[in-house]
């Protein structure tokens, strides 16, 4: 597969294009993502579904520039796909071809049941989800995918997008009420087995109302992947949006290019959310561009990462981590350390893991400086952990890392993540035994060590010379008064 690939989406109301680098063969990271509102379907649906010039101009024009962009980043392969407004569009296999002569670009026009497909590949690789229902709402459809266990079992195309609604009802300044008639008669061709109790949400509609919801919750974090709501807390607000005029929409947090979409979108929303029986949203920045990314990616390995891999996780490796080997010995120790304090301080078998990738990730905030390099590594996890992780792991993850050096984690740090993150004495543990396997091998010596904890005391044998790690570790700041015994193993 190239190293670096352009992904072009031509939706009904916008295109838009990603660069994505590999690192290694399953690691990767985003280089650029360019827009462009091109609305290729406005004005199509009030007659009979034609493109228009100016949208197809507009269509083109951006196009053109990706493509310059693409150029500019040296990619290896550009695919591109069209979706519902060009699929529907009696004219599109004309757009098609007009674009391949003009631009020399081959456009892919993809069925609704592909792009569920490509919409629930990004999901389970992506986001934390083994169960759900994944709804990508766009200008022209809604794309569903049911999910089980990381594994899709079923799509389902409906003809229900926010430029189609708008057109046909919003516009018209009909009663809402044939709108939800409308939506209510598309959803019948929803399958039973379309059930969940979780929902994912992609699309550019409902990533404006979970931006929304998290500014009006106040939110720790400014990420909109992977942020969680409960339905039942939210759906009065969706249903405000909904309702609202355009002129109160701002007052809801609504960015000015979504105000003329949001509310049919927000309608078609809630109403799938109830049809499918949903109880939490779990919300996605990836979608179709990532999903067309991954099944080229992943085209030998069943569409899914190996289990227990994480595509960021590999690529802040990959980049940043100045020795692979030692990364991996702090990590293995930090999990011995774990296993044999977790019993007397009660320490969470589920953290073990974030605990471990906390200790593998540590240091590569060295590759930009050595000096504050702790500070340097967190502010990378809290930018660059982008896939996999909820927002609670990604906190963990990055305040362990933040405090690795000698000082436990500080209030000043945590107060605005106190909701996301667990219990202060655990947190506490588990910031020590990350500062205290990093210290262990001070001396960049790899072998594995021993440890025996007994009336709070923790010895620690290792294969290896410790003088500097004894050094280290008496001036670490321990969660609780526990006696450090360090020695070498014969």
């Amino acid at each position: 597969m190239a190293k670096r690939t352009a992904i072009i989406d031509i939706g009904s109301n916008s295109a838009r294009m990603v660069v994505f680098e590999r690192t290694s063969r399953f690691g990767f990271h985003l280089l650029n993502e360019t827009r462009s509102r091109v609305r290729i379907s406005e004005g199509a649906y009030e007659k009979s579904g034609e493109l228009q010039p100016p949208a197809m101009a507009r269509a083109k024009a951006a196009l053109q520039e990706f493509l310059s962009i693409a150029k500019s980043y040296k990619t290896r392969k550009i695919l591109c796909v069209a979706t519902s407004a060009v699929r529907d569009a009696p004219n599109g296999r004309k757009f098609v071809k007009s674009v391949e002569k003009e631009l020399g670009l081959r456009i892919k026009v993809i069925e609704g049941e592909r792009e569920a497909w490509l919409g629930g590949i990004a999901a389970v690789n992506l986001l934390p989800v083994t169960d759900g229902i994944t709804i990508d709402i766009g200008g022209g459809s809604t794309d569903l995918a049911l999910i089980r266990n990381r594994k899709i079992v079923e799509t389902c195309s409906l003809k229900l997008g926010t430029v189609r609604l708008k057109e046909l009802f919003f516009d018209k300044k009909a009663p809402i009420k044939e709108a939800v008639a409308f939506i209510d008669e598309a959803l019948e061709a929803l399958p039973p087995s379309f059930y969940a109790r979780s929902a994912v949400g992609i699309g550019g509609t409902i990533r404006a109302i979970a931006k929304a919801i998290m500014q009006r919750n106040h939110h720790a974090v400014d990420l909109v992947h992977a942020f969680i709501f409960d339905l039942s807390e939210e759906r009065k607000f969706i249903d405000k949006v909904a309702h609202a005029s355009v002129m109160k929409l701002s007052k809801y947090g609504i960015k000015k290019d979504r105000i003329d979409t949001i509310r049919p979108g927000a309608l078609i929303f809630l109403r799938v959310l109830e049809h499918i029986g949903a109880k939490e949203v779990v919300t996605s920045g990836v979608g179709v561009r990532e999903g067309l990314f991954l099944s080229d990616l992943l085209r030998n390995s069943n569409h899914l990462f190996p289990a227990n891999f994480n595509p960021s996780v590999r690529s802040l490796q990959d980049r940043f981590c100045t020795d692979r080997k030692l990364s991996a010995q702090i990590a293995s120790t930090a999990g011995i350390l774990f296993d044999t304090l977790k019993k007397p301080y009660r320490l969470p078998d589920s953290l073990r893991r974030h605990l471990q990738i906390a200790a593998k990730l540590s240091q590569i905030g060295i590759r930009l400086n050595f000096y504050n390099y702790h500070r340097h590594s967190a502010y990378f996890i809290l930018n660059n952990l982008d896939y996999g992780f909820t927002h609670e792991e990604m906190i963990l993850i990055a305040t362990l890392i933040r405090f690795n050096k000698r000082r436990l984690p500080k209030e000043s740090f945590t107060k605005p993540y106190r909701k996301l993150l667990p219990d202060a004495q655990t947190l506490f543990w588990l910031s020590y035994i990350v500062s205290l396997a990093q210290a262990i091998h001070q001396n960049r010596t790899l072998g594995t060590v021993t440890c025996v904890y007994e009336n709070e005391v923790l010895k620690i044998a290792t294969p290896f010379e410790n003088h500097l790690a004894g050094e280290r570790i008496k001036v670490l700041e321990k969660p609780a008064p526990i006696a450090v015994q360090l020695h070498r193993r014969k």
